[in-house]
């Protein structure tokens, strides 16, 4: 090819790209919010099982199983209980059973059911594999590698504990088992207080890990990973949503743009750029699929965003794509949740901690009808408890 050729190829590209890092082509549209009732029902089915696994973890912590209710009630906040710990206890016959000690004047205590702990060991057998426990280090270090320092502060870890599948006092009883995965440090920030921050720091960078789902699902395809690949995001929208014409033509247009891995730093595109929001979707979407639900509270997704420097893209990249995002609103918060990892209200990806999690759930919605399963003598009379559990006075 003559130079002069060459010459004008590369102008044509360098004005491609140039349009593709600083042209926004948004349509200014309304996109808006439809209520999707069967990811609300995936939502809602978990309600409270988050601050339940929290206090059956404390309790079985302890040397004797057992824990004095108002030590609970102590751990209120902690353990994020969305009621009075007694009243939280009493709500899940089938988890907790309440009693009160031989000893005279011993205070209420409580400890787990015979077919809780059943689940629990059938559970702890899933958090002891040894394949489980690297899945989920390389789902931490994924995570990590989503900053451009490998380290996060660890009170924006600890948001995403639950949601990535890490054992209860993973800093603890976790961390430890992967010295050359990660190491807990210093901060270049202070908390409220005054004091400096730790976090967590991914010790080195590691290549097997830094490719994403969307970039194994094209692999799959394609055979081969190639950097800048046009790959689209899956899309679905609820019966009776439609998009504004031209905002669907957006949508398709956008699509065709390269495709950048989140472990990429695109950080110099034009921030409201076309390209640059498809980078921020593809960081929000790997984030998604590291969590074993394949959701989390958007204000987890918030915090993170505002620590790796995203500021309000996180939050224009859910109302710009409802078709890869649904927030729900259900249990007292926001929940983004992937759409594609579900058909109707079921997790299509079953993660064998889901499959112990449901199984909490099970116990959650039954309720005991014996006497027998409640013995708090002084907490309440007959009459009330049966109250309590919904059944009828004699």
């Amino acid at each position: 090819m003559p130079p002069a050729a060459l010459t004008q190829s590369a102008t044509n590209l360098l004005r491609h790209h140039h349009r593709l890092t600083t042209t926004r082509t948004f349509i200014n549209a309304r996109v808006k919010w439809v209520r999707d009732p069967y990811l609300d029902t995936a939502v809602e089915k978990e309600k409270n099982l988050s601050p339940l696994l929290s206090l059956k973890s404390l309790i079985l912590s302890q040397p004797s199983r057992t824990l004095p209710v108002s030590a609970a009630a102590a751990h209120k906040d902690r353990l994020r209980l969305p009621a009075a710990a007694g009243k939280f206890i009493r709500k899940y016959p089938s988890v907790f059973k309440g009693f009160r000690p031989i000893k005279k004047l011993a205070l209420p205590h409580v400890k787990i059911t015979h077919q809780a702990l059943i689940v629990h060991n059938e559970e702890a057998r899933v958090f002891d594999s040894a394949v489980r426990r690297k899945e989920a280090a390389e789902r931490l270090a994924k995570l990590l590698m989503l900053a451009g320092t490998r380290r996060v502060p660890l009170d924006v870890v600890d948001g995403f504990q639950f949601d990535l599948g890490l054992p209860h006092n993973y800093v603890l009883t976790f961390l430890s088992e992967f010295p050359e995965y990660f190491q807990v440090c210093g901060m270049d920030c202070k908390d409220s207080n005054g004091i400096q921050m730790l976090g967590l720091e991914l010790i080195s960078w590691r290549d097997e890990l830094a490719v994403s789902a969307m970039e194994r699902r094209a692999m799959g395809v394609h055979s081969e990973r190639r950097r800048g690949m046009r790959i689209a995001f899956p899309m679905d929208l609820p019966r009776g949503f439609d998009l504004d014409k031209r905002v669907k033509n957006w949508v398709d247009e956008w699509q065709k743009l390269p495709y950048i891995s989140p472990y990429e730093n695109a950080f110099h595109l034009a921030p409201d750029g076309d390209q640059a929001e498809k980078w921020t979707v593809a960081v929000l979407h790997e984030l998604l699929h590291l969590m074993v639900s394949k959701k989390t509270e958007r204000e987890n997704l918030y915090r993170l965003g505002d620590y790796l420097g995203f500021g309000k893209r996180f939050k224009k990249a859910l109302v710009h794509h409802p078709g890869i995002f649904y927030v729900s609103n259900k249990i007292r918060t926001q929940t983004v949740v992937l759409r594609e990892a579900y058909r109707k209200d079921f997790l299509l990806e079953k993660h064998p901690l889901m499959g112990m999690r449901y199984r909490y759930i099970h116990l959650m919605n039954k309720m005991i009808m014996q006497k027998e399963v409640w013995s708090f003598p002084s907490w309440a009379s007959s009459d009330n408890l049966k109250g309590l559990l919904g059944i009828p006075s004699e």
